[in-house]
């Protein structure tokens, strides 16, 4: 799970919905991304970033700090 993902998406409060119409995708195709089932593809990885001004590598787990 991309639990980083998920803390970004709650502390701007946002709703699964919400994020996902953000994103131009199904709440089912965001629920896959954030559960790791589905690669993110690039472009909605880099608009989450945006979205939550943090890197792409934070998102993913692979850093542990938010700064973008």
């Amino acid at each position: 799970m991309r639990v980083n993902i998920e803390a970004e998406r709650g502390r701007l409060q946002l709703s699964k919905e919400d994020m996902s119409k953000e994103l131009g995708i199904t709440s089912k195709t965001y629920l896959s991304y954030v559960r790791g089932t589905t690669p993110i593809p690039s472009d909605v990885l880099i608009k989450m970033a945006k979205r939550f001004g943090c890197t792409t590598d934070y998102l993913l787990g692979l850093q542990t700090d938010n700064a973008s």
